[in-house]
């Protein structure tokens, strides 16, 4: 169930995000850039089944939509160009981001009404945690 998700996301907590991003190789501004950064994430579903997920910040806006288990191209907030799969796997969003044979995976899933982001990176896992606004 995708609608467990809809909403508008707050950060509220981000645990091993710098190390994360070392590890998916984003540079030393833009890594400082992003620990400052507590994004809203909008996420939204259209009447097709589009998913639209909204990662509003004072920094940058990035916007993706896709279909779960439907393959596209994505342009991170850190400028990478990747192919993404995202997936429903037991009441999880999974999200494959492939690039310059790398590969990383976002798990969201809902805990106690707050939403988890799980980024893993080979053995470096970062934990996001966002909490729904009013």
């Amino acid at each position: 169930m995708v609608e467990q998700f809809v909403g508008t996301w707050k950060l509220t907590n981000s645990d091993n995000f710098d190390e994360y991003m070392k590890a998916i190789g984003v540079g030393f501004a833009t890594r400082q850039m992003g620990n400052l950064v507590k994004p809203n994430l909008l996420i939204s579903v259209d009447d097709q089944g589009v998913i639209s997920m909204k990662a509003q910040s004072t920094f940058k806006t990035t916007e993706i939509k896709f279909k779960l288990d439907e393959e596209f191209d994505e342009t991170t907030a850190d400028d990478r160009k990747t192919k993404t799969v995202i997936t429903l796997d037991n009441g999880k969003l999974v999200q494959k981001q492939t690039w310059d044979g790398k590969d990383t995976t976002i798990e969201r899933f809902i805990e106690d009404g707050k939403m988890i982001a799980k980024c893993t990176m080979k053995d470096v896992v970062s934990v996001r945690t966002y909490e729904l606004e009013a």
